[in-house]
């Protein structure tokens, strides 16, 4: 669970939608995209999802979404019932506390840590991995709803209480009374639920196992319907709300704090156990009764939306929602309204230049301005389209210039739509820039230039060329998209129930209806130097940040505008010849015909190419039908791991080499191809997706740039310095460096972060980089995977032009592509080691039991064909080739009893296993590190947080070990003379 909204990061998401089976496709402008989908949702019928919309007697509004074919029969509400009351029977709890479940907040997927491979080959490839947990069966059933509600209606004496309210429901009902009864029912059934709460609005959001939807639906219904919200289960539940220390937090409570006293959103939208225990506590006031009153006043059925997807008939649906949701309770009352209250921003603590130290080393800056609310022209959407051209890399925008100078690294702008970013009261248009040392020291020079291209903006006015450019290119991403998870789509759509029209429900957020001058014109009259707000972090200002926020520890200060830039500003602003609109975009798809066949279909990828300079894979999509394609290749060096110095070379040429693409690839990456470069352990991968038609472009400009690589040393310098803090904000987080140590115990072939950040420190120079370039470049072994709507003559072309382009020669000896990894004697062995970050008292512990791996399986089918990709890319990348390992996995998984499994736990999981514990100790007098001075990091004298990076720190123990345990002082001695098991592959 979370609170949704953030001033300063974009959010992305990902939508599903229906698609044409067809095998020819069009362009199909937006209008008749509209038009279509109001269609479909009055005649209740679609090509692949069906949908109806209802509403209840209560006032509840629901859209039901079916994904039942043509001809598919997903049996009867009387069979689905039955399953139902067995599965009832089965789990009847007793009216009793559950002690062994979590807080009752749900599973939080995106949160969990998932197992890690010991080869961090398999972490580098994270969307591998979570494919490696799928196998063949069917979808996710899903359902979410939508209450009208969230922080602005927090009463001033208790911030956070809606927050609270969002957890404290899930803590169980009366029909189901285990307090997290339904979090357990989910997992049993391969399920995971969410919630978050937002300015305006509260979202709940689950999936199951189709067979245990209609159950779920209706011990999910209890939390609006009848919740417990034991009063015991506040104290801890609290501690669950209390969201500690959080820059993002800190920097949205930095920028409230700029507001007119007339939301109580200024205190902590999120709460805390300050505002929700003990404050409450002084005041006499009654928590438990407050939060029911909140619950009796605004979880009310006329502000709820529902949506809800299974491969159920619409009637089937139907009925099970009005069964169910017909017994939320409506108090009649009126929805909370809070556009009276307009222009908060409009006071002179806005205007101002904020400066922030932050933990991690960067430089950041981020200019912000407050609007009218610009939900109401959702159908022109003219944030998105100057955030389009804000936000744009190629020749003329604001990046290419920063990047030119050396004065950036990256610049994102625009509105995310949700949370503090959009609502009835304002809209907030942000760009954020990472700065380089150089940019940091002229930070002014920089705001004058974002301001320059507002100012070209305003003169120039809307572009209708562009922005029915940016209409082409999002209607073909909305017709021909993947679908994405169940659980995904139902959250937004109905909190678009709560926005939009229902023919808009569907599109509302996605697409660009309308042109029209005037309301982009009106909102770029806003976006002026003296409405702006500036936000300025960097480490750099540590002893000169002499205000703490309430809530927070972050150091920061505030000062005014220079007279000598904001007299600048005032006048009229000159123009910037450096600057202007980006060029016509020609890597837009135009070509959506499906490919036909080449060459045998096969059930997975074949192998078309082989020689000793690499080899192809390839499978021609058939499934998903969409004119789209994955584009993948590993390119497999020895020089990589030669060194310290060479994986730091490595490092550098990547990241060179991506500055280099950034702006000549950009026009491909808006018209949805996309690209990405990877700096694996012993390669450099290559990943391309997006439409099949200009797809091989893309990648032969990145084959071009890779064999013409240059670097000029301006250029070098940024990124040198650059590299230098990001390995330092790795080695800084105790999670990072308890990995790096276990790896670096458990692979003697590794080099450790430390030693690549030494390296580093030691310096390389262009000539140095240059050279690893032509070695590296020298000797290579291509392997890739084409799949998709490309033939399989395509494939080889793309194969041949790489090849051609690059003129390396076959490896003289095979490379590995997989550390191997030491066999640990059984017993307990320990690595205690201090933390380099001075100002973080918290320390980590990871815990590592050495066995044969076992595989968590979630039977669901693919939802989108990248799904599929991935599983028979981890098997390429491994050199394993399992193509049907899932299937093979599940087969065995079935096989195992619950006896087994328990022998097979205790087995490996006693005092005699092969166990590693890595300790990283955090700074603190309890750990007997001194005290720091009162008021650390507020004055020139003070220690810094920012320490250097030498050597590991082992630290000996502070209790008496058991006779089982080994204390591990110095890596290399203790590895030295431990074996090696053999490369781990499973080929059969």
């Amino acid at each position: 669970m979370g609170f949704r909204g953030n001033c300063i990061d974009e959010v992305y998401v990902d939508i599903d939608t229906w698609k044409d089976g067809g095998a020819k496709c069009q362009i199909i402008p937006p209008s008749r995209i509209r038009r279509c989908l109001k269609s479909q949702i009055q005649q209740h019928k679609s090509p692949s999802l069906t949908p109806r919309y209802i509403q209840l007697a209560n006032g509840l509004r629901a859209l039901l979404i079916s994904e039942l074919k043509d001809g598919e029969w997903g049996g009867t509400a009387v069979e689905a019932d039955q399953d139902y009351k067995e599965e009832e029977e089965a789990t009847a709890e007793p009216r009793q506390e559950d002690d062994e479940g979590d807080s009752g907040e749900g599973t939080e997927e995106e949160e969990e840590k998932e197992e890690e491979e010991v080869d961090s080959d398999f972490e580098e490839l994270n969307e591998e991995k979570e494919a490696g947990k799928r196998a063949s069966s069917e979808k996710q059933s899903a359902a979410a709803l939508c209450i009208a509600v969230g922080s602005f209606s927090d009463p001033e004496d208790l911030a956070g209480l809606a927050h609270f309210l969002e957890h404290m429901v899930f803590m169980g009902s009366e029909k189901y009374p285990a307090e997290n009864g339904f979090d357990a029912f989910l997992k049993k059934h391969g399920g995971s639920d969410n919630a978050s709460t937002d300015c305006e609005r509260t979202i709940f959001q689950f999936d199951v196992q189709r067979k245990y939807f209609r159950q779920a639906l209706d011990r999910w219904a209890q939390f609006f319907i009848c919740p417990l919200m034991i009063e015991e289960a506040i104290e801890r539940e609290v501690e669950a709300v209390d969201s500690g220390e959080s820059l993002s937090l800190f920097l949205l409570i930095l920028f409230l704090s700029t507001i007119k006293p007339i939301l109580p959103l200024v205190v902590l939208p999120t709460g805390n156990a300050q505002t929700l225990k003990q404050e409450p506590k002084e005041k006499q006031i009654n928590t438990y009764q407050r939060l029911r009153d909140f619950w009796k006043r605004f979880y009310s059925a006329h502000y709820m939306t529902l949506t809800v997807q299974s491969k159920e008939t619409l009637d089937t649906l139907e009925e099970w929602v009005r069964e169910i949701f017909d017994k939320v309770p409506n108090n009649g009352k009126p929805k909370p309204d809070f556009s009276h209250l307009q222009e908060p921003f409009e006071t002179p603590a806005f205007n101002k230049m904020y400066r922030v130290v932050p933990v991690r080393k960067v430089h950041g800056l981020t200019l912000s301005w407050a609007v009218p609310p610009q939900a109401r022209h959702y159908r022109v959407k003219p944030l998105h389209y100057i955030s389009w051209l804000i936000g744009h890399e190629g020749k003329g925008s604001i990046l290419s210039v920063l990047r030119k100078k050396c004065w950036a690294l990256a610049l994102f702008g625009g509105n995310n739509e949700t949370g503090f970013d959009q609502n009835s009261t304002y809209s907030i248009f942000s760009i954020s820039i990472t700065l380089t040392d150089q940019g940091f020291q002229n930070v002014y020079e920089v705001v004058h230039l974002v301001f320059q291209y507002m100012k070209m903006l305003q003169t120039l006015g809307p572009q209708q060329r562009i922005y029915e450019e940016i209409q082409k290119i999002e209607a073909n991403e909305f017709h021909y998209q993947e679908q994405t998870d169940p659980i995904m789509y139902v959250e937004n759509i109905c909190e678009n129930m709560q926005l939009f029209p229902k023919e808009d429900f569907l599109t509302g957020d996605q697409l660009m209806f309308e042109y029209n001058p005037q309301v982009i014109s009106e909102a770029l009259r806003w976006l002026t130097p003296e409405r702006a707000n500036l936000l300025l972090l960097s480490p750099e200002h540590e002893g000169n940040c002499p205000l703490r926020e309430r809530w927070f520890t972050t150091s920061y200060s505030i000062e005014d505008i220079p007279e000598e830039w904001a007299g600048r500003w005032k006048e009229e602003l000159a123009l910037n010849s450096d600057l202007h609109l980006p060029e016509e975009n020609k890597f837009i798809a135009t070509d959506f015909e499906l490919r036909s066949l080449d060459c045998p279909d096969s059930e997975f990828p074949v192998k078309i190419s082989s020689s000793d300079r690499g080899c192809l894979w390839y499978k021609k999509d058939n499934k998903f039908k969409i004119p789209k394609a994955y584009v993948r290749f590993h390119l497999v060096s020895p020089v990589i791991q030669k060194s310290p110095k060479s994986l730091v070379l490595f490092d550098l040429f990547v990241n060179i080499l991506a500055h280099n693409l950034a702006e000549p690839a950009y026009q491909a990456q808006v018209a949805q191809l996309e690209y990405k470069l990877v700096a694996a352990e012993h390669g450099l991968l290559l990943r391309l997706k997006g439409f099949n038609h200009k797809l091989p472009l893309l990648l032969e400009l990145l084959v071009d740039h890779l064999a013409d690589f240059i670097v000029e040393e301006e250029v070098f310098s940024m990124f040198f310095q650059q590299m230098k803090k990001t390995y330092f904000n790795i080695l800084i987080n105790p999670e990072r460096l308890a990995r790096d140590v276990r790896l670096l115990v458990l692979e003697p072939s590794r080099w450790s972060l430390v030693q690549k950040y030494q390296a580093l420190v030691e310096g390389v120079s262009v000539e140095d980089l240059l050279a690893f370039s032509r070695e590296l470049k020298e000797q290579l072994y291509a392997e890739g995977l084409v799949q998709g709507n490309l033939t399989s003559t395509e494939s080889k072309q793309i194969l041949q032009y790489l090849t051609n382009k690059l003129q390396f020669h076959p490896l003289a000896i095979e490379v590995p592509v997989l550390f191997r990894v030491l066999e640990i004697p059984e017993k307990h062995h320990l690595c205690k080691i201090k933390s380099f970050n001075m100002g973080d008292a918290n320390s980590e512990v990871t815990v590592y039991y050495q066995v044969t791996a076992l595989v968590k399986l979630k039977e669901c089918e693919d939802s989108h064909l990248g799904e599929e990709v991935d599983r028979h890319w981890f098997e390429v990348f491994t050199q394993q080739y399992v193509f049907h390992r899932l299937h093979k996995e599940i087969e065995a998984l079935k096989l195992i009893t619950k006896e087994e499994l328990i022998s097979w736990f205790r087995e490996h999981h006693c005092d005699a296993s092969r166990k590693l514990s890595v300790h990283v100790v955090g700074f603190g007098e309890t750990e007997g590190d001194l005290a720091q001075p009162a008021g650390c990091g507020h004055h020139a004298d003070a220690p810094s947080m920012y320490g250097e990076v030498s050597q590991l720190t082992f630290l000996p123990a502070t209790s008496p070990l058991k006779d089982t345990t080994t204390m591990i002082m110095d890596i290399r001695a203790f590895t030295s003379a431990l074996p090696l098991h053999p490369y781990h592959k499973i080929l059969h």
